[in-house]
């Protein structure tokens, strides 16, 4: 984009040209000038070319042109359209007008881009004839909105060369047969005299932009509480940027005007670094592969640095040549820089490792693998044109071609230990079928849901500990995750037994600070080396475990917390690393030996665990789904019949063939209760006649209701008026008192629990969404949604004076039985008219969807709640990308894929961005489905 500005893509890419230069033709294309001289100054061999001039009033071409500025100008200011604004900050009409004529007729062998909105236009508009290369600056699966264009255009690419294995791994998993060649090649050093560090100034050196992501306020309060201990040592902080006056500011309020010293950019920054005795780093989430940790260990100077997902941990081994530190963790840091600052021979112990490991980044060995990857690539350029069509025709068809992408899990924070690769491949060999996603090995499995993960982590540390004869309690716990406590006397037994136990299993250890917070991760074949396991307050052991699609995978959010517990300094009981459902302490007299039921076996605990506890949901909860198979000829003929009677044309909002389209959310819906709910006693199906093939209907905990069954003697059948069928629900024979309504468009997002849903004293929440109801009355040219909910208004006003303003969400409602029936003598003509009305009609009231809820609060059963979820409109293409954020992030605890008759798309294409989406959320075949292997009767 700028390749005058100063950055560590621009540092890089220069770098690589001037080594290139030596034996090739090299252009840096550059869309941007920005500054009349540039920060890098470029090899004389290196043709550095520009698009648009914007150091004058008004940005302008680089070509001749008789356009006027004002003409430029507004085309500078206006959105692109060949992608959305989001990709790039700086795109714009003019930038897509310059790229789209310097690419079309390009002359180059080799065309490589290093951001993905430039990927995006270069491999729209380059010939046919020239390579296609990206090189990922930064760790993709962290962009967000600016890595959109990766998930589009990646299958168009001849190479995608990225900074570390494990990145490569997160490509290869999401996009299969779709992705092109991945290499990864790291950034380089440049050549030539380097000066090392003595490490004898007191310098701690930073070299960042003056940016958020940079979090250089971090840095300097953690330096805040070194300077009290060590006053002679100052900050040194290279960079420039917005922040860099709020960065000085807090400098001076914390009394650090002589020991914080802001030196603004240099491009001498090899110079600056032989005169620093310890690097710091202290970024967010959104560093590949740092530059400036290699130049400091070029040098020769040790680092100090965030544990953030990747960069700092793929350069700086924990612990010898280096400290990384739990990301935000400012305590830590200075913690660290304390101890290196205390200790000069191990200061300069960690200085030489840090030179030898740099070893690894010269930049001739890696120039040589460029070349190579050219030459092979330019070699086979003629078959290309064939692969990039395939590739494209398998990314099509697999994702729907409408924005979404089933991208895999993010991987993990980096896994430390000096033989960490050794060790796997011991274990490689040792147990077949294992594969690599997400930086770790994994075992691929099809059959397993969350509850599954979780438990086989408990019984994977409970028989190690058992098979070592080492006593442990088991710790009920409200959150996802087992937990098992150990006295701190049998940390060395423990060590032992890990490391020993699983010496040839795929199990990883997360070691944990008090409350749990993560502070690394190993192979617990490691685990006797690591120098946090030592001190560490606990293990967060689990057995990585993906699907065959990678789209699924359970790591440490699954595993079982083994924590050693110490006795308090009173010795009256013991104190666990993080509050227990009984207390922060537990004492003695609670600690009388009992059992606990987990699954199909007793594990030991102590009384005080062993107890059934007011705030406990232990009541039977139901799922009710409404379900009707909009695509079967006999029930649409009916439907015409009825719509014809009426004088109603079949394409009206209120028979629309929207509502009742099935494309098999009904089974991903059963999937994500199954994956998500296992607490659901019995699930109810709620049909006009119909069953879906695949459902095993002979389930114990499925049953199938028809209309006639559910309206008995009431209402008008057949309908197709879902405020009609819902007005009827709680006169299901068997019916649990509580019950949640799920639509089949409705899907669990991760676990929950029945806490979201109900309180332990029976009371029901209701999720309230922002849309307010308009405050009129009802109109002929009202959505059938609010014409219901401003009947609903009337209703809830002439029975109590107050007025409802606020729907609900469009997420699964948690109702009461009890209250349906007391809304029948409430307000029995509005029910059965209801009931009665075979079409959604303006005088429907919407029960299940806010009258029940309202009137439930009302009569002190029903309260307002919170969950988080996410509503997508599938036939709107621009939501399409909100799909991928899903399922990468899989933060919601509840999502509706709504097919509404407001859709843009055609039907195919939405059909299979859904198919894909449901498929890559939820892979695993539920137990209610035939054949299965999760399903009883298979």
């Amino acid at each position: 984009m700028t390749a005058d500005a100063m950055g560590g893509t621009e540092r890089a890419i220069l770098t690589q040209a001037d080594h290139l230069a030596q034996r090739h033709t090299v252009e840096v294309l550059s869309v941007y000038r920005t500054s009349k001289e540039s920060f890098y100054r470029a090899d004389d061999r290196v043709r550095v070319r520009y698009l648009i001039d914007q150091t004058g009033p008004t940005p302008r071409p680089t070509r001749p042109s008789t356009v006027s500025d004002a003409d430029f100008d507004r085309l500078f200011r206006s959105a692109p359209r060949l992608m959305p604004a989001s990709w790039d900050e700086n795109a714009n009409r003019l930038f897509e007008l310059e790229l789209e004529r310097g690419l079309r007729s390009i002359d180059t062998d080799v065309l490589v881009t290093c951001s993905p909105a430039l990927m995006a236009v270069a491999t729209t508009y380059a010939p046919p004839s020239v390579v296609t290369v990206h090189q990922e600056h930064r760790p993709s699966q962290f962009r967000g909105p600016t890595g959109q264009p990766l998930f589009e255009y990646v299958p168009r690419l001849d190479a995608l060369v990225l900074l570390t294995d494990r990145t490569r791994d997160w490509f290869a998993d999401t996009f299969a047969a779709a992705v092109p060649r991945l290499e990864v090649i790291p950034n380089g050093m440049a050549e030539g005299f380097r000066p090392r560090s003595g490490l004898h100034n007191p310098i701690v050196m930073m070299a960042a932009r003056m940016h958020k992501e940079k979090q250089v306020d971090h840095a300097i309060r953690a330096f805040s509480k070194v300077v009290a201990t060590h006053p002679d040592w100052t900050l040194r902080i290279f960079g420039d940027g917005p922040l860099i006056t709020p960065h000085r500011r807090l400098a001076a309020d914390l009394g650090l005007h002589d020991q914080v010293q802001f030196m603004g950019p240099t491009p001498r920054i090899v110079e600056e670094w032989s005169k620093a005795s310890i690097a710091l780093l202290t970024s967010r989430d959104g560093e590949a592969l740092p530059l400036v940790l290699l130049e400091a260990f070029a040098a020769g100077v040790p680092a100090v640095a965030y544990d953030i997902e990747t960069g700092p941990g793929e350069i700086i081994t924990h612990g010898r040549n280096g400290f990384l530190v739990t990301a935000e963790d400012e305590d830590g840091v200075a913690e660290a820089l304390s101890t290196l600052i205390a200790d000069e021979q191990l200061r300069r112990e960690f200085g030489a490792n840090a030179l030898q490991a740099s070893e690894a980044y010269r930049l001739g060995p890696i120039m040589d693998r460029w070349e190579q990857l050219y030459t092979e690539l330019v070699a086979a350029r003629d078959s290309h044109e064939q692969g990039r069509a395939d590739r494209i025709a398998i990314w099509l068809n697999r994702t729907g071609g409408s924005g979404f992408a089933p991208a895999a899990p993010r991987p993990g924070p980096v896994t430390s230990g000096e033989d960490v690769s050794a060790v796997e491949a011991r274990i490689q060999q040792a147990i077949p079928g294992l594969v690599r996603s997400g930086g770790r090995l994994a075992v691929v499995r099809d059959d397993m849901v969350p509850a599954d993960a979780t438990y086989a982590n408990l019984a994977t540390v409970a028989g190690v500990l058992e098979r070592y004869g080492i006593p442990y309690w088991t710790v009920p716990d409200p959150g996802l995750r087992h937990r098992v406590a150990v006295g701190e006397e049998q940390r060395p037994a423990v060590l032992t037994a890990l490391s020993e136990g699983f010496a040839e299993a795929p199990v990883y250890v997360e070691t944990l600070a008090v409350q749990s917070k993560v502070t690394g991760v190993t192979l617990a074949a490691c685990l006797a080396g690591d120098l946090r396991a030592a001190t560490a307050a606990g293990f967060r052991v689990f057995k990585p475990t993906v699907s065959t699609s990678r789209t699924l995978r359970y790591g440490p959010g699954y595993g079982c917390d083994l924590e050693f517990w110490p006795e308090t300094e009173d010795g009256t009981g013991v104190r666990p690393i993080r509050r227990t459902i009984i207390g922060h302490t537990i004492p003695r007299g609670s600690t009388t030996p009992a059992t606990i039921r987990v699954r199909d076996r007793d594990y030991p605990t102590i009384e005080g665990f062993a107890q059934r506890f007011v705030n406990e949901v232990d009541f039977p909860i139901d799922v009710v789904y409404t379900w009707v198979d909009g695509n079967d000829p006999q029930w649409i003929a009916r439907k015409d019949e009825v719509l014809t009677s009426m004088g109603r044309p079949p394409t009206e909002a209120a028979g629309g063939q929207a509502r009742f389209r099935d494309r098999e959310e009904l089974r991903y819906s059963l999937r994500s209760i199954d994956m998500y709910a296992p607490w659901v006693r019995n699930i109810y199906l709620v049909t006009a006649g119909q069953t879906p093939a695949w459902l095993d209907a002979s389930h114990p905990r499925i049953r199938v209701v028809d209309h006639l069954e559910l309206f008995g003697d009431r209402g008008k059948l057949p309908t197709f008026n879902s405020h009609a069928i819902e007005s009827q629900l709680h006169h299901i024979d068997g019916l649990a008192e509580h019950f949640i309504y799920f639509n089949d468009d409705f899907f669990l997002g991760r676990p929950v629990s029945p806490k979201l849903f109900f309180h332990a004293n029976g009371v029901a929440q209701f999720f309230l969404s922002p849309t307010r109801i308009p405050m009129v009355e009802v109109s002929e040219q009202d959505d059938f949604n609010f014409s219901a909910a401003k009947n609903n208004r009337r209703l809830i006003r002439n029975l109590s004076g107050r007025t409802l303003i606020q729907g609900l969400l469009h997420a699964p409602y948690p109702m009461r039985r009890s209250v349906g029936y007391d809304l029948d003598r409430e307000f029995p003509d509005e029910v059965a008219r209801t009931a009665a009305s075979q079409l959604r009609a303006h005088s429907d009231v919407s029960i299940a969807s806010s009258l029940h809820h309202y009137y439930g609060f009302l009569t002190q059963r029903a309260v307002p709640g919170n969950l988080v979820m996410q509503y997508v409109n599938t036939g709107d293409p621009l939501e399409h990308p909100m799909l991928t954020k899903i399922l990468v992030t899989r933060e919601n605890d509840t999502f509706c894929l709504n097919d509404t008759h407001h859709g843009d798309l055609d039907a195919d294409t939405q059909g299979r961005v859904v198919s894909a989406f449901l498929e890559s959320y939820f892979p695993v075949a539920s137990q209610f489905e035939r054949g299965g292997s999760r399903n009883l009767t298979r």
